[in-house]
């Protein structure tokens, strides 16, 4: 009587720290969401309720005809489509050189494989804007500048989080499944193309998912290496947009609105495999 007693309080006091659990997440969740809501609200109001004080949070008149001003106020299907252009190719690079890369260092036996292994990794720790001149004259000397090559070459060689990444899944992996293929004569490119790619789904989705998010939103590279404004995407396009005349908040927000969206659905579409793409441990498999 007395331990069914105390299982029942303990039991009582986690399903307590539980709810705490939740409501904390969940307050924190609405105040992270704040920003985000105030764009929308602010992109379905009219100019005049948002330059009067004091302001108000929900529109009280809804304006869904700012996003077709919007639309129609700068070439957007046409930054969309070089946006979309860019992040598609990005995305395949990033999947296809990533995992083909981890796939050596966790799979395959060479000289120094640790050593190359640990100097990948240590890049992680050199920040973007130290190589963000050397690449400029380096793509400059080989007339690279103006075009797309170098927002989307450089997804073809592999990022170092990423290999990470893809080198655990792979490692959780059984190597009686390997050593069975080859018996079967299977090579290596076979068994990381049918084999290994299949059973580490969760990990590349969540590289695709980051790389889409990174391009799609990138605004430094494009505006560093493209020139013609047919070429611009809608980061740049927004920014010039935003500063061809006095600042129309209403048009600003719904074209920012726009650009976001396809992150959000993107990532509540393919949530669940993203959360397991970050279990660092790989899971368990074969």
């Amino acid at each position: 009587m007395e331990m069914t007693t105390k299982s029942r309080s303990k039991s009582s006091q986690q399903r307590v720290k539980k709810i705490i659990s939740y409501v904390v997440m969940s307050i924190i969740g609405i105040v992270l969401l704040i920003p985000l809501l105030w764009m929308v609200f602010t992109s379905l109001k009219p100019m005049e309720e948002i330059v009067r004080y004091p302001p108000t949070f929900f529109p009280e008149e809804i304006n869904l005809g700012n996003y077709l001003e919007t639309i129609n106020a700068f070439p957007f299907w046409q930054y969309a489509k070089n946006t979309l252009f860019i992040t598609v190719l990005v995305v395949f690079g990033n999947v296809l050189s990533n995992s083909f890369i981890a796939y050596g260092f966790a799979k395959l036996a060479f000289p120094g494989k640790n050593l190359i292994f640990a100097l990948v990794l240590s890049t992680m720790m050199i920040p973007g804007f130290v190589t963000m001149i050397p690449q400029y004259v380096l793509f400059s000397k080989i007339g690279w500048v103006g075009t797309y090559l170098p927002l989307i070459v450089p997804a073809f060689f592999g990022n170092a989080f990423n290999i990470f990444l893809m080198r655990q899944f792979y490692l959780s992996v059984n190597n009686e499944l390997i050593e069975a293929a080859k018996i079967d004569g299977a090579n290596h490119l076979y068994i990381w193309s049918h084999l290994m790619i299949p059973l580490t789904k969760p990990a590349l989705i969540t590289i695709a998912i980051n790389s889409f998010n990174g391009a799609w939103n990138d605004f430094l590279g494009p505006l560093l290496y493209i020139q013609n404004q047919e070429k611009y995407t809608l980061q740049i396009g927004l920014q010039v947009f935003q500063n061809q005349s006095t600042t129309q908040w209403n048009y600003l927000m719904a074209g920012a609105t726009l650009v976001l969206l396809p992150t959000i659905l993107l990532f509540f579409l393919a949530q669940r495999y993203f959360i397991e793409g970050m279990d660092l441990t790989g899971g368990s498999k074969g």
